[in-house]
């Protein structure tokens, strides 16, 4: 298709199992709602508290190898030098922001996860899946939009109050309060909500209309996922859900993306070896997800009120995460360039 594409040795050796543990993890964090199970706290909030060690630090953490990879085709010290700035520069500036401007950091942090899981699944379906109709830059924007607003805008509708705490326990911790933004209220929910399904049934549409391949298989599974995420995210409580998402979802996807672009764990996956790769991975992920963990306590000790409960420390958390996004998702930006999708 012309961006990025894979050999089709490594990508089946990729696909089947990275597709598989999104859709499994999916399936199954929903099991308990559908049967009318209510989860306590501790396990609604374990997926996010988990992500700090199961792919969600360290899909990030490989960044300082897996741009210059990319974009380069090896890594240098040069290279690892303008990662270090990347996220000296934004991660710091972004953080300084979380204590001058709470709420504004907070709500940007919802539209940059946007943006960044939309790219996420746009990769996945552009190269894991071969998908045609991803040939077009409106087409794959689009597609980034329906994708990213699915885990950030769909809970909004089903759980609004819900998602209410959330967004206040980020600012929270910096002495920020939501209050009664317009975000919340019915009639913003009914017209986010009526606008974002005509764009889901659009893009979709449009995206059918495009594909040459018979039988359209890769729009198939883009749709198949995009419906049930859809009721994923209307139904399961908004932390369980996203927590789950973010681990088996998004961030497999990016550790898969990150793996086929180091030229030693490709030949080993043109081979049907997957667990060499991943073992690379977790070892030059390590380093820097350690690192994180150090700032994340310098964190806690540097805002005004550190939070004394599970949802609190798990918010003061997330803005943390959103501190490292910022030069994540630049670096992802980056290498988006680089393989065409941009």
């Amino acid at each position: 298709m012309g961006v990025n594409s894979l050999d089709e040795d490594v990508r089946r050796t990729l696909a089947r199992p990275v597709l598989a543990a999104g859709w499994i993890g999916v399936a199954v964090a929903a099991l308990p709602t559908l049967a009318g199970v209510e989860l306590p706290t501790t396990l609604r909030y374990a997926p996010l508290v988990a992500s700090v060690v199961l792919f969600g630090f360290p899909h990030g953490a490989i960044d300082y190898v897996a741009l210059p990879r990319a974009v380069a085709g090896r890594v240098t010290g040069r290279w690892l030098a303008v990662v270090g700035c990347l996220y000296l520069v934004l991660g710091g500036a972004y953080a300084a922001a979380w204590f001058a401007w709470p709420v504004a950091a907070a709500l940007a942090f919802v539209a940059l996860t946007w943006l960044h899981w939309g790219q996420g699944d746009v990769y996945s379906l552009a190269v894991l899946l071969d998908a045609d109709y991803l040939d077009s830059r409106a087409r794959r924007v689009a597609t980034g939009v329906v994708r990213g607003g699915l885990p950030m805008l769909v809970p909004l509708l089903g759980h609004p109050e819900t998602y209410r705490e959330v967004v206040a326990a980020f600012a929270a911790p910096f002495g920020g309060n939501v209050g009664d933004l317009w975000l919340f209220t019915p009639d913003a929910r009914l017209v986010l909500g009526v606008a974002f399904a005509v764009v889901t049934v659009g893009t979709l549409a449009a995206n059918r209309l495009a594909t040459a391949e018979s039988p359209p298989t890769a729009w198939r599974v883009d749709a198949a996922e995009t419906v049930g995420l859809w009721a994923f995210f209307l139904v399961v409580p908004p932390v369980f859900a996203v927590g789950v998402y973010f681990c088996l979802w998004h961030a497999v996807r990016h550790v898969a993306r990150a793996v086929a672009v180091d030229g030693t764990s490709r030949h080993a996956l043109a081979a049907g070896d997957l667990r060499k790769p991943l073992a690379r991975f977790a070892r030059e992920a390590t380093p820097l997800t350690v690192a994180a963990l150090a700032l994340l306590a310098g964190f806690w000790v540097a805002v005004p009120n550190p939070p004394t409960t599970l949802a609190g420390a798990t918010g003061l958390y997330l803005a943390f995460v959103a501190v490292l996004t910022l030069p994540h998702v630049a670096a992802v930006t980056w290498m988006d360039r680089a393989a065409g999708l941009l």
